[in-house]
């Protein structure tokens, strides 16, 4: 009888136990990167789980052969494809890349980080707010070679997405995730696993001239001071502050990305990898100092 029970017990813990098949691949990413985008930290960033692709995968012939009531609120639309395949494509003259898809994965913040009576600059991790609307898609661009090596220039597509990210302590941090004119120089002539390529891009303002801040300001209408406050007096404490409020701008900041391929399907004309991209937040048009924010994911793109 003792036996009896103790087989008994023996499978039912077993009936519970997690199984192997049901663990699956995490695509999180970690987020202790020091520098923005120094050697180590890209190596560091393509190192990580990310490369290995997320469980359920879908192909672009997958995708497109979905109808848009398969893909309405699924978040599919939000998700770039993935590449099978571990080929080469040597691309030729006048060839571009077409249907570029960039899809966060991961976002970090850069805070002042206090510890023992010192403080320190490190990326926090960070967590989106925004809905699933924040992967660019339908970006194109030319391919040319410049000494051997394959260099990419972004030219058009949904290459922005307003984007905002909240911290640990609860402060949200919007963005505008782009990568605006973007020139990215590779390491070699031909897209194969392990090639890598990486540039500048421009990062407009998160807000545009018509926008109007709650006192009715703005950059090309409203008011030129907020309604009810003195004009401004040289040399009184605030005035700088309250020019900075005022003095509506419209900046473009400077980001960078580097990426690393890593899937290529030369029958599809195909290619997938990871990415790690900083760039500068919202400056609220001029008035404040915008934090710089770390976003590292996945891409997609074809060779046409």
């Amino acid at each position: 009888m003792k036996l009896a029970v103790a087989a008994l017990c023996a499978t039912s813990a077993a009936a519970f136990a997690p199984s192997a098949q049901q663990v699956t691949r995490s695509t999180e990413l970690s987020m202790s990167l020091k520098d923005d985008l120094g050697k180590a930290a890209v190596a560091a960033a393509f190192g990580l789980a990310i490369a290995a692709g997320p469980a359920q995968a879908i192909t672009k012939s997958e995708l497109n052969q979905l109808s848009y009531l398969q893909v309405k609120g699924t978040g599919l639309a939000n998700r770039c494809p993935e590449v099978v395949g571990e080929d080469t494509i040597t691309p030729k003259s006048g060839q571009k890349l077409t249907e570029m898809c960039i899809e966060p994965k991961a976002w970090a913040v850069e805070e002042e980080i206090g510890k023992a009576g010192k403080t320190e600059k490190k990326f926090v991790n960070s967590k989106v707010m925004t809905r699933q609307t924040y992967t660019l898609d339908g970006i194109e661009g030319t391919l040319t070679s410049d000494g051997g090596k394959i260099t990419f220039n972004e030219k058009e597509g949904i290459d922005y997405a307003p984007t905002t990210v909240q911290l640990p302590g609860g402060e949200r941090v919007p963005f505008l995730f782009t990568v605006k004119d973007l020139v990215a120089k590779g390491n070699g002539p031909a897209f194969k696993p392990g090639f890598q390529m990486g540039g500048d891009f421009n990062t407009p303002s998160y807000r545009t001239g018509l926008f109007l801040d709650p006192k009715g300001r703005g950059g090309t209408t409203g008011y030129d001071m907020a309604v009810a406050l003195p004009g401004l007096q040289s040399g009184e404490e605030g005035d700088a502050a309250l020019f900075g409020e005022n003095n509506k701008t419209f900046d473009v900041t400077q980001g960078r990305i580097e990426m690393e391929v890593n899937k290529v399907n030369a029958e599809e004309s195909e290619i997938g990898g990871v990415f790690v991209a900083t760039q500068l937040g919202d400056t609220d048009m001029g008035s404040k100092v915008p934090k710089k924010i770390l976003t590292k994911g996945i891409f997609y793109a074809r060779v046409d």
